[in-house]
């Protein structure tokens, strides 16, 4: 395909009027002012486009989607406990895979090409990833209290049989990796398996860290006053490249770890506006050299997967929180939503519009009313932009959605499958807090 006398974010993130850019294959094999000589196919007429590199989500659970407006207005602790648990509880790995469907067709329509996935399903996120075209990492999350190390753990094995499922050196779109859950939610000792193993095969890692000021302040006391950041480096889990979740409630010798690991922060504002769980604090990350990547989390705490509408709350939360207009700019949030996290998942070839790098692309329609004058196409997408302005998605030189459509999606037969699923666990849910006849 050749994009066509188009508006581009080019490889400095500076935009560029009347470029084009053609696509063979997977690759960017040309960005110029010139029209080339060489047939790329299909001609994209770019007249009111602006073309940038896809959207990296760095932190979702995208069965999650099933969850969508279930439990409102709750801490994170209260909303964990009496509405997720108990519905997750009811989950099969059909259920899964097609909530799962549903969030990649929500993120191809705003313009995410990639995904970081934990949840609670290797098979489920592997089947998702593989049928659809979406790029990205998954994981299933350790979670244990008991005395095991994680190599007796059934989550072990499970890990061992996606890895040889799903990890194929011939395709690098999607790949299966580990996690763990959160220092809260498992023994140290798992932890520490959990990383060595990691290690041993060369593993990336996800895990939550300080969302809340609870569960900062409960890991101190129960490790020696170590802040969660502390005791995850001292369990090994740093070692590997690894995606941290939040780290809301850090300190100045918490990004001193993060930076000197090489860990990237991924944070998801909205989620923890939403929770109440705070404002994680990205300029000092960015100013402490710690590559920042941006989550949604999942539609159930967010309630959408609008990279858009996250960047645009990520911004201004910033300001305010910093009394600082001038904190984050524009281009450094496109680098924050796209390059940083392409990095994040050791795609050293992707995140930019550059020739030689993947052909991961996003158009957007200018042509609006609301991005009317343009002093700056840029400030106008940050700013005043809407999601649903993405017009096309691109993953590795396939269209996988394009003005409404889906290439890759049966978006009837989701829709279809996602409801049957709640109202089937919803069901379930309900019986299962029926009092036994003897309580009654």
């Amino acid at each position: 395909m050749l994009f066509k006398d188009i508006t581009i974010l080019d490889e400095n993130f500076e935009v560029q009027k009347h470029m084009n850019v053609g696509v063979i294959g997977k690759i960017i094999a040309y960005v110029g002012k010139e029209i080339p000589r060489e047939d790329f196919g299909e001609v994209y007429d770019g007249n009111n486009k602006l073309l940038i590199p896809a959207f990296y989500n760095e932190h979702s659970h995208l069965p999650m989607m099933l969850m969508r407006g279930y439990g409102e207005n709750l801490t994170l602790m209260n909303w964990l406990n009496t509405k997720i648990f108990p519905f997750e509880a009811h989950l099969t790995g059909e259920d899964m895979y097609w909530g799962a469907m549903n969030g990649i067709a929500e993120m191809l329509r705003y313009g995410i090409g990639a995904t970081q996935e934990m949840y609670l399903n290797y098979n489920a996120l592997g089947r998702a990833f593989k049928d659809s075209g979406i790029k990205g990492c998954f994981s299933k999350c350790v979670t244990w209290f008991g005395a095991e190390g994680y190599r007796e753990l059934e989550v072990y094995k499970e890990t061992l049989e996606a890895l040889k499922e799903f990890n194929d050196p011939k395709n690098d779109r999607f790949r299966a990796e580990i996690s763990l859950h959160a220092e809260y939610t498992s023994t140290e000792k798992v932890a520490k398996g959990v990383a060595e193993f990691a290690a041993e095969n060369g593993l990336s890692m996800h895990v939550h860290v300080s969302e809340t000021v609870s569960e900062a302040d409960l890991c101190r006391a129960r490790h020696q006053r170590r802040s969660p950041v502390r005791y995850l480096h001292d369990c090994g889990i740093f070692q590997v490249p690894t995606v941290a979740a939040h780290c809301v409630h850090i300190d100045d010798e918490d990004i001193d770890i993060l930076r000197e690991d090489g860990v990237t922060v991924a944070t998801c504002p909205k989620s923890n506006a939403k929770l109440g769980s705070g404002i994680c604090p990205v300029s000092s990350l960015l100013e402490g050299g710690v590559n920042v990547a941006v989550g949604t989390d999942s539609v159930a705490s967010n309630n959408n997967l609008n990279m858009l509408e996250e960047l645009r709350f990520l911004s201004l939360l910033q300001k305010v929180n910093q009394k600082n207009p001038e904190v984050i700019s524009p281009k450094e949030l496109m680098y924050i939503a796209t390059r940083a996290g392409a990095l994040a998942q050791q795609r050293q070839d992707s995140g930019l519009v550059r020739e030689g790098f993947r052909a991961d692309l996003t158009v957007f329609d200018t042509d609006r009313v609301y991005m009317k004058p343009e002093y700056d196409v840029l400030n106008n997408l940050v700013y005043s932009a809407s999601g649903t302005d993405v017009v096309l998605t691109m993953v590795d030189g396939k269209v996988l959605y394009r003005n409404g459509e889906y290439t890759t999606l049966d978006i009837e037969r989701i829709n279809y499958e996602t409801e049957k699923s709640r109202q089937r666990i919803l069901g379930a849910v309900a019986e299962s807090q029926v009092p036994d006849s003897e309580d009654r």
